[in-house]
């Protein structure tokens, strides 16, 4: 299971880099959809830990869509 300020980090960076996309008229993805089946028992591999990875790829390939 997430640390919850890992993941409200990661949702308020959503939302900042899709207002940045709207208001530079730039079309971004949707973000990686969070995981619905974890089990809370700590696993190595956890669903979130793939998550999160999907997380920072969405962040950078935003960003680059940004810079453009």
């Amino acid at each position: 299971m997430p640390d919850n300020t890992d993941r409200d980090a990661a949702l308020a960076m959503f939302a900042s880099l899709q207002q940045r996309a709207a208001e530079a008229g730039v079309t971004l993805r949707q973000p990686p959809s969070e995981p619905d089946s974890c089990c809370g028992r700590g696993c190595n591999g956890c669903v979130w830990e793939g998550w999160y990875e999907a997380v920072d790829y969405w962040r950078e390939e935003a960003l680059l869509k940004l810079a453009d």
